[in-house]
């Protein structure tokens, strides 16, 4: 699943292309991908311009010249790409916006694991945690402290901090030289420091490097993101730490493979 390094990618790729155009025509091609349902998309849209493209947890979030909002989430498989109108439409589109600069904005979701979330003029960050990029110590240290779940799963949880997966936190959990088993409320200031270092370290890292590809993941131009060559952890079981040359080993905590080295992150 695109986690926060991917969604910036393609936000990062998208507002050179689309932030200032008008949304000329709206082609919505599967209903259920959209939430709320029997919304008329179409009518919120067409002749909308977009003002500016953020990113909010793993949500690309989408604000018109009218001050009304929407989100589009990535899900397992979603590609929200750029391209001619002449360009061949490929099968599981599910949305196309056609722009003033005779662009298509499509999006593309096999799994549909993904969709697209009419807010209004409601905000785009309900029950959602602080964005680990702008995120300091001390509060990210408040935030642990109240919960005895192992810290890979405490990271995992968007309440908490929005933005961080499988891959980030398994990549910044060996960067701190933390075992994703530890209880998030035994780490010491220390730990938490570097934590939060380790954190941000990642994450800039891997936007410099467009996210990560494993499967479906492109950015707003198509392309496949670099990092996934530079995973010292996440999906190298078996292989040789680059740090110590010991074996990397996976679990699972919270229904989720989880991958570690057992003498750089000791338990």
């Amino acid at each position: 699943m695109p986690e926060l390094p991917e969604v910036q990618t393609v936000v990062n790729t998208l507002q050179p292309h689309a932030v200032g155009h008008k949304i000329v025509r709206v082609d919505l091609r599967r209903m259920d991908i959209l939430t709320p349902h029997g919304l008329d998309l179409s009518a919120q849209l067409t002749g909308r311009t977009i003002q500016s493209i953020t990113r909010r947890g793993k949500r690309i979030v989408f604000l018109l010249n009218t001050g009304r909002r929407f989100y589009i989430h990535l899900g397992m498989s979603g590609q929200l790409t750029l391209h001619p109108p002449a360009n061949p439409i490929p099968p599981h589109t599910h949305l196309i916006l056609h722009l003033t600069d005779d662009t298509h904005l499509r999006f593309r979701d096999p799994r549909r694991f993904g969709g697209i979330v009419w807010l209004g003029d409601h905000p785009p960050d309900d029950n959602m945690g602080p964005e680990p990029l702008t995120m300091r110590a001390i509060q990210l240290a408040k935030l642990l402290s109240k919960s005895r779940r192992p810290i890979k799963s405490a990271l995992l949880d968007q309440s908490l901090i929005a933005g961080l997966g499988n891959i980030y936190v398994d990549e910044s959990l060996f960067l701190a030289r933390i075992h994703p088993q530890t209880d998030a409320c035994d780490l010491s200031t220390t730990q938490i420091a570097q934590l939060n270092r380790s954190i941000k370290s990642t994450l800039r890292r891997a936007i410099q490097l467009g996210g990560s590809s494993l499967r479906d993941y492109r950015d707003a131009n198509g392309q496949p993101g670099g990092f996934q060559h530079r995973h010292r952890v996440y999906h190298r079981d078996g292989q040789p730490c680059s740090r110590c040359r010991q074996t990397i080993e996976k679990t699972i905590l919270a229904g989720r493979s989880t991958h570690f080295c057992p003498k750089c992150q000791p338990l």
